[in-house]
């Protein structure tokens, strides 16, 4: 089922259960464990030897009291070869202790290090229609603060649960075995002290879900402020955002402080029962050690095990807290797992597609799947042939950059057909088809490393000599020279130390070293000044070479010489023809545009 937002996510957990189902949805989790399960085995045996061995600690006490005493037992009555028998179970303990928490250690680390890698191969292969839904702020707390919550289910969570509930089981066993009586008695305070720690613990993790998500909340402002730090400083907009922050976090807060009072009265509470609940039975243990039916050894063992007891009830609470927000990590991260992808990273590559640059739209009709009640382009229809140069103009909102995303794949058309050498381009393997396009966006996003790394984008195979040859083409060796390091500068988050003509052609460099049949200039010198859009339009002028190339252009005048200028206004080509053709008709939008242009100048 899809969710619109991070907030969905704890009114479901408030409801989750712990049964089969999800349980099922945690081992979905657990399969990413698989791997590494001989370790993980071999941990949950010592596991069950450490809660094992630890049992014998409270029974031996007893026998070395009752040793003290002088009373004869079936062990031994020499103090020093029971106190010999407690050293050696805490040494057992240290050991065991050890490995377990090495070995679980190695298993989460890397199972947790394979999800994560499972989730972001899946998210970078997930369609532009996911990311219409969703936040980023809400997918990087999925691959962070949900993966984190299962690193820890699989690296103490899981290894808690098992243990308290051995020491529960075996010490329940103990005293029930050797001072029936007195476990009668204690087990008569149980169902008190349960129900209300189940109605304080379900109200506990609802505050904590509620919690969760105002942090959610508060990561996506930092997330989207970080993100457009430049506007934010244009618009002297740091106190609002402080604000804004601030505002958030006292949620956070506000939130965290009403959980950590309950918390606090449900600590307080189970601090009153368990010593109420042992004062109750030294009580009772005393009359009976004085009436002779207990001796002061198994009086003494009894107590240990009933503090066992106890904590392993409380422990066992806090565990089934951590255990539902891990169920309801998984069943977030599995979500995005069961995703349908767009193309399959893990599969082999599928042969390479050569085209020829032919294009044809035919009665192509989209509305964006978010937006389905507008119609943004209606019946398009264009044909565009091999080595040809055609530009896109219109108003903004007109469906310009729609006829690119759909000619990349970015959707799926409504309806209508789209072709490439002829064939469907659903026809074709995905990635393979992609290869064949370059696109010089009007704003350039550029990777944090770098510049050598993010002209190689185009081409990860290709040799230092092809980089620079490309970095030359583009008219960019100039400036890249003048830096310290060259090539091997680094251009900051976002290519942010760069300018805007730099970044540009950077970009085109990109492109030029992808070598595509079909090149794509999405207004790629609009934001440009004039010394910045000559070296660029140079550069692109040599891309634009012989290869099919489709320009979307706000400045009219760098299209005056392409093949054929298609106008397009709502969704629909009005005008087609070259420049001269369209100039002539002064009743045409091409005309208006024109005239508007130059009185702009």
């Amino acid at each position: 089922m899809a969710r619109k937002g991070g907030g969905d996510f704890p009114e479901e957990d408030k409801k989750r259960r712990l049964n089969k189902e999800s349980f099922q949805k945690l081992l979905g989790i657990f399969k990413y464990m698989l791997p590494y399960k001989g370790k993980f085995f071999l941990g949950m045996l010592l596991l069950v030897i450490g809660g094992t061995t630890i049992l014998l600690f409270p029974f031996l006490t007893g026998k070395l009291v009752n040793a003290a005493v002088g009373k004869e037992d079936w062990i031994t009555s020499d103090i020093f070869e029971i106190a010999m028998m407690l050293v050696v179970v805490l040494v057992v303990q240290g050991v065991v202790a050890f490995f377990r928490v090495y070995l679980f250690a190695q298993v989460s680390e890397k199972g947790i290090a394979d999800v994560r890698q499972g989730l972001y191969t899946q998210l970078i292969s997930l369609p532009m229609t996911f990311y219409d839904k969703r936040r980023t702020g809400e997918l990087l707390s999925r691959i962070t603060s949900d993966v984190s919550f299962l690193q820890d289910t699989f690296s103490v969570t899981l290894a808690q649960f098992v243990r308290q509930l051995i020491t529960l089981i075996g010490a329940l066993g103990f005293i029930f075995i050797s001072t029936p009586k007195l476990s009668l008695f204690m087990i008569a305070t149980f169902p008190v002290v349960i129900v209300v720690a189940m109605v304080f613990g379900k109200f506990i993790r609802k505050l904590s879900k509620k919690t969760q998500d105002k942090l959610a909340e508060a990561n996506v402002i930092v997330e989207e402020t970080l993100q457009s730090i430049p506007v934010v400083k244009a618009f002297t907009s740091e106190l609002k955002e402080t604000a804004r922050y601030r505002k958030s976090l006292d949620g956070v807060v506000h939130m965290a402080l009403k959980a950590a009072t309950y918390r606090g009265l449900f600590v307080s509470f189970i601090i009153i029962a368990l010593f109420g609940g042992i004062v109750a039975v030294l009580w009772k243990g005393a009359t009976l050690v004085q009436e002779g039916n207990m001796e002061v050894g198994d009086l003494l063992s009894f107590v240990l095990f009933t503090t066992f007891i106890g904590g392993a009830i409380a422990n066992l609470g806090s565990v089934y807290g951590q255990i539902q927000r891990s169920i309801g990590a998984s069943e977030r991260v599995l979500e995005l797992l069961n995703e349908a992808t767009e193309v399959d990273l893990l599969k082999s590559g599928a042969q390479k597609v050569i085209l020829t640059g032919d294009v044809t739209y035919e009665n192509v009709a989209f509305s964006y799947p978010t937006r389905k009640e507008i119609t943004v382009l209606g019946n398009i229809n264009l044909e565009i042939k091999a080595g040809e140069k055609i530009a896109l103009v219109g108003h903004s909102g007109a469906g310009k950059s729609t006829i690119i995303q759909l000619l990349m794949r970015f959707y799926k058309i409504d309806s209508g057909m789209i072709k490439a050498n002829g064939k469907s381009i659903e026809d074709y393997d995905l990635r393979a088809f992609r290869e064949n396009i370059g696109i010089v966006p009007q704003e350039v996003i550029l990777f944090g490393g770098t510049i050598k790394e993010n002209i190689a984008y185009g081409n990860p195979t290709a040799t230092e000599e092809a980089v620079k040859a490309a970095t030359k083409k583009a008219n960019a060796m100039e400036f890249i020279s003048a830096f310290p390091k060259g090539l091997e500068t680094i251009v900051g988050e976002r290519g942010m130390t760069l300018s805007g003509g730099q970044k540009q052609r950077i970009a085109i460099a990109r492109a030029i070293l992808k070598d595509p049949t079909i090149l794509i200039l999405d207004e790629a010198t609009s934001s440009l000044d004039a010394e910045s859009e000559a070296l660029v339009q140079h550069a692109l002028d040599l891309l634009m070479e012989n290869r099919t190339t489709i320009i979307i252009a706000h400045r009219l005048a760098t299209i005056r010489k392409v093949d054929k200028i298609h106008v397009i206004s709502k969704g629909r080509v009005v005008e087609s023809g070259t420049h001269n053709q369209l100039i002539e008709n002064s009743k045409g939008i091409y005309n208006n545009l024109v005239k508007l242009q130059f009185q702009e100048v």
